[in-house]
């Protein structure tokens, strides 16, 4: 089948184009180097033609409510009314654990996303927890020279590849409205997550974990990111995730 992926070139968007080629579907990934915007939908239409199946791991990189919420509003927007009008049979949009419980920062946004696909008949959410490179991200963002501060967060990260093969199944079968979740077989703190692939990487950087204000920081805390009772359950381990990326 022919499937569309939006954000195809993203941390999770590489690894479902690679499964869904493995898979024999003839992929097309929509992005600005392909002549695709999905914020303004220009050249959306011409490559939507004959495609069955759209599957969006797009993302921002931002805190702000109002600039997340903008964003996956536009873009999931875009995609069901021009998957609709290209008679495409299935979106599946890649949302968070917890997404729809914490209306706050990048959660917000993910909150709206899901809104605005449930509303198409043609819609899936499926929800992922984070992915295992979740630790080096906050690194990125939060580290100020030999010093990193790290938010308090329970994770039960997981592979991106699992995740991807998820999106995968659900894209294959019929609409499901709120559809499955996944997350890892650990629960782990995001600043040992940041540790570890700090001793991993050989660097030498103190992580100082702090408790975010308010009820977004609660929801952080708490159980919120983690595996419902029906939630599947990946099998590779943090510990398995570092040893194939920083080997050695």
């Amino acid at each position: 089948m022919q499937i569309a992926v939006a954000g195809g070139t993203g941390v999770v968007g590489r690894h479902v184009v690679t499964e869904a080629e493995r898979r024999g579907h003839d992929v097309r990934v929509l992005s600005r180097a392909k002549g695709v915007d999905l914020t303004s939908s220009s050249g959306l239409d011409g490559h939507l033609e004959g495609v069955e199946a759209i599957i969006d791991v797009t993302s921002v990189q931002t805190m702000s409510a109002k600039k997340s919420t903008q964003f996956f509003e536009l873009v999931t927007g875009n995609l069901a009314t021009a998957g609709e009008k290209a008679g495409v049979r299935h979106l599946v949009a890649l949302s968070i654990i917890g997404a729809p419980e914490i209306d706050a920062g990048y959660y917000a946004g993910k909150r709206a996303q899901e809104r605005a696909v449930l509303a198409h008949s043609i819609g899936t959410v499926v929800r992922a927890a984070q992915f295992h490179e979740f630790g080096v991200q906050t690194l990125e963002r939060t580290r100020v020279g030999p010093v990193a501060l790290v938010p308090t967060i329970r994770s039960q990260p997981v592979s991106t590849d699992e995740v991807a093969a998820l999106l995968l199944d659900v894209a294959e079968g019929e609409p499901l409205g709120d559809g499955p979740s996944i997350a890892g077989p650990e629960v782990m703190q995001v600043a040992d997550m940041a540790r570890l692939a700090l001793a991993a990487r050989g660097e030498r950087v103190r992580v100082i974990e702090f408790p975010m204000p308010g009820a977004f920081g609660r929801g952080l805390r708490g159980d919120l990111l983690l595996a419902r009772s029906d939630t599947r359950i990946g099998e590779v381990t943090h510990e398995q995730w570092l040893a194939r990326e920083f080997p050695g």
